[in-house]
């Protein structure tokens, strides 16, 4: 027993070391060089803030002097109402008894500004940039981001000056403080109603062939994997979601290229998710470097970026449960316990990564690959904002 005492000591020194889940270290965990998705829009925002860039998108400057403001505003309603300059006013306004079906109410009813007692100054700069009066306004800055040319703006404004009647609707569906609120009630985990569903086999298929000989029992080994991520990992200085996982320690141990938006990756996730189906999300911040971590995930869902100068905080905090046309805009808590799910609108089985990249581009900004530091962190947060919620995925939303 004594000359098994040193090697005895030795193995329970390396214990947390051996406990570490062998990670391929080297290199991105994502398709590279990146290449944004088949069928997105594939524009360059080279000019404005990404995540990874929070200095580029240029200053609002000082309030432009105007005088009296002229315009056509029959030309100035049909810009306000084109859903081809980003969406128009309609998608965040209600603009009098013209207004279009189903308008949001992100923005203040307008439709009594022309009673207002607005200067025509200060109509024409909250349009070209409301930056100059609230920084922190959800307003996009039509003008100076190059949405609206000047002399489309003084078309705006004489709409504008023009509203004087409130707005009636034809149902309470184009009524954006009447329109019921969404609720998903279907049942996410029939494969019939849900095809995201349908990959919990496949998934389980990969597991028990690349994984079983070292994980024989996922259904316990696992029962809380999926809600405890992502965590910050120090061998690669970052935090660490559960599909950079999946492709880093596939390829740690089996040598597989399962990168991150690769269907095997995204069947491992589905899979390795729906063992926590119904396990309370828990965030460790205990360490010093994940609290960190967490700390600048909050400064990013803060961070304005693209030509629409928008923040996570601005669509899911200033703007939430509200309506940006028919759409409903949610608060960041219940925003991640039902991720991945099938998406209805692209008809595809997303991870949280793949959302985030979506926003970046509907926002007119340049997303960063999956695997992307900063994307990690916001994961980070969001996860903190829906900690103790239980875990339903895949789910299903549009």
């Amino acid at each position: 027993m004594r000359l098994l005492a040193p090697f005895i000591a030795l193995v329970l020194s390396a214990a947390p070391a051996l406990a570490q889940a062998p990670l391929s270290l080297e290199g991105s965990a994502a398709p590279s060089p990146w290449q944004r998705y088949p069928g997105w829009n594939k524009t360059n925002w080279d000019k404005y803030n990404t995540l990874a860039n929070p200095t580029a998108t240029p200053p609002s400057g000082s309030e432009i002097a105007v005088g009296a403001v002229t315009g056509d505003p029959a030309r100035g309603q049909q810009l306000a109402f084109d859903r081809n300059r980003g969406g128009g006013c309609l998608a965040c306004h209600v603009m009098g008894p013209k207004t279009l079906e189903t308008p949001g109410n992100v923005g203040p009813d307008l439709s009594e500004i022309g009673n207002a007692g607005r200067t025509d100054q200060w109509l024409f700069n909250y349009v070209f940039d409301a930056r100059v009066y609230n920084p922190k306004s959800v307003m996009p800055p039509w003008g100076k981001h190059g949405f609206y040319t000047e002399p489309e703006i003084r078309d705006i404004v004489a709409f504008l000056k023009t509203l004087k009647t409130p707005a009636k609707f034809a149902n309470a569906l184009d009524d954006p403080e009447k329109r019921p609120t969404p609720v998903e009630d279907r049942d996410a985990l029939d494969p019939f109603v849900n095809p995201a569903a349908e990959r919990i086999e496949a998934g389980a298929a990969l597991f028990k062939q690349s994984c079983a000989s070292c994980h024989a029992t996922p259904q316990a080994s696992f029962k809380r994997w999926a809600v405890e991520m992502p965590k910050w990992e120090p061998r690669l200085n970052k935090v660490l979601g559960a599909e950079e996982f999946i492709a880093r320690h596939a390829k740690a141990v089996a040598g597989k290229d399962w990168l991150m938006q690769s269907r095997e990756n995204t069947d491992m996730s589905v899979y390795l998710h729906s063992l926590a189906n119904g396990e309370a999300i828990k965030v460790d911040l205990s360490s010093p470097e994940a609290k960190a971590a967490y700390d600048r995930g909050v400064k990013l869902a803060e961070l304005k970026v693209g030509q629409f100068d928008f923040a996570c905080v601005d669509c899911h905090g200033q703007a939430a449960n509200k309506w940006i046309r028919g759409q409903w805009l949610g608060e960041p808590k219940g925003q991640f316990d039902h991720f991945p799910l099938w998406r209805t609108s692209r008809n595809e089985v997303w991870d949280i990564r793949k959302r985030f990249e979506w926003c970046n581009v509907q926002v007119r900004a340049n997303e960063l690959p999956p695997d992307a530091v900063e994307y990690g962190e916001l994961e980070l947060y969001l996860r903190k904002m829906n900690e103790g919620l239980k875990l339903t995925a895949p789910n299903i939303r549009h």
